[in-house]
């Protein structure tokens, strides 16, 4: 009786052993990356209706966070500036500038600019920038160097599982109250014992319940 199929064909199973589990590593690693955060967030860097410049702004000019986020101490939002913040300066800076005309029409029609929101979590997601202020953790934790950056971007992924590395040891982000907006701080050497002791004296316990972030 002639044989059906090839002699080679008897290397099928052992080459469907290795293929399969590569493969399956191969899907599982591709979908584990591409499909997180860390590749569909971080980087995002979206086109505003005026060019403004943190590094000009928060970096050279040194203008403090709270003075465009006025909310960001005592409310869950940092708050996006209105136009009249803008126009504190811009009536006489740069008050001619055509790069400037998108403010100067908002501020003459009292219509709102549009700008576009660079961080943002999902509406079953909570969370409160003043209680982080509070405890002690900076801007740059969540949002990186925002003064060295011209065009603001996502540096942080903001997803459960980074929320959660940080709840569970706060210590490595905490600073001096009075430093969380300084974009330029840098620990000291005895940071992790500073640390300690501020979540002891602050009484910092972060939620790692899921009840903590979904209300």
């Amino acid at each position: 009786m002639a044989q059906i199929f090839p002699e080679r064909m008897n290397q099928l199973p052992l080459v469907l052993g290795v293929a399969l589990p590569l493969g399956l590593i191969v899907v599982v690693s591709f979908v584990w990356y591409y499909f997180s955060p860390w590749y569909t967030d971080v980087g995002y860097q979206p086109t505003q209706p005026v060019a403004y410049s943190h590094r000009l702004h928060a970096g050279d000019l040194e203008i403090n966070c709270r003075y465009c986020h006025a909310m960001v101490e005592i409310s869950p939002a940092a708050g996006v500036p209105p136009t009249q913040t803008c126009m504190n300066c811009h009536t006489l800076s740069m008050k001619d500038s055509p790069l400037l005309q998108p403010i100067r029409d908002s501020a003459a029609t009292n219509m709102p600019m549009r700008w576009v929101r660079v961080h943002e979590l999902p509406d079953y997601a909570y969370f409160e920038h003043a209680s982080h202020l509070r405890a002690g953790v900076g801007c740059v934790s969540c949002h990186g160097r925002i003064d060295q950056m011209e065009v603001v971007r996502q540096e942080k992924p903001l997803s459960m599982s980074w929320c959660l590395d940080c709840h569970r040891d706060p210590g490595p982000e905490l600073r001096p109250v009075d430093q969380v907006t300084n974009m330029r701080w840098i620990p000291p050497s005895n940071h992790s014992e500073w640390a300690r002791r501020a979540i002891q004296e602050r009484q910092i316990q972060p939620p790692v319940d899921c009840s903590g972030c979904h209300r």
